[in-house]
């Protein structure tokens, strides 16, 4: 298993966080070498210049957090992230779609958003906190089929975050090659590392530094 900081996405998404909030993030970032920050779409560009020379990635939101919007404007607001610098892109699907069972839809929506980045990871987000799971299998299954790299668990907004269970479910359907992205009340070294045993390949989490904290008391990282 690689040291624990190397699995997390470094999450500020409140709207109200300011251009301070942001630089304190990406300093947090850097001096604790997470895998990326994970930002809304109008703090890529700042985030990327903040974390130039580092090792640190930059992330963003598409679709957040409802997942919502039309496909067009969800290709847009992707190709603004990647051409400020994004490597990374976390799509909410379209929950209307999977509970109406529109599943072409679904895949469409996903497919348009990944064909614009072939090179770079996509991360799907289904929302657990809203699925049963038939749902939760179909929604791994689309989210499959339109070329998700990640199949993530939650925007951290909803209702619940993830659940050792549905990340249990989700990785019954993926195949070797499509990761799992935890996300959503992982606050601690303890619940982390249940993830993490899973087989779980990314935290999304606004804690990193507290795990961190946390995983000090219990050896180095």
């Amino acid at each position: 298993m690689k040291p624990i900081n190397q699995y997390i996405d470094h999450t500020l998404l409140k709207s109200t966080a300011s251009i301070n909030d942001i630089g304190k993030h990406c300093e947090e970032a850097r001096h604790h070498r997470f895998f990326s920050v994970c930002v809304n779409g109008c703090n890529v560009s700042l985030a990327k210049e903040l974390l130039l020379h580092s090792s640190v990635k930059v992330c963003s939101v598409v679709g957040f957090p409802f997942g919502s919007t039309s496909t067009s404007a969800k290709v847009e607001e992707t190709k603004h992230a990647l051409k400020n610098g994004a490597d990374e892109i976390d799509m909410v699907i379209n929950l209307g779609f999977l509970k109406s069972k529109k599943y072409d839809e679904v895949v469409n929506d996903i497919k348009s958003v990944k064909n614009c980045m072939p090179d770079k990871a996509l991360k799907v987000i289904i929302e657990t906190c809203y699925l049963d799971k038939e749902e939760i299998t179909m929604a791994t299954q689309l989210a499959i089929k339109g070329g998700a790299d990640f199949v993530k668990t939650s925007t951290g907004l909803g209702t619940g975050g993830a659940t050792l269970d549905d990340v249990k479910l989700i990785k019954s359907v993926c195949s070797e090659d499509v990761k799992i992205k935890a996300s959503g009340g992982i606050r601690d070294y303890e619940t982390a590392l249940e993830y993490l045993n899973l087989g779980v390949d990314r935290l999304g989490t606004s804690s990193g530094v507290a795990i961190l904290k946390s995983v000090a008391v219990h050896s180095s990282y």
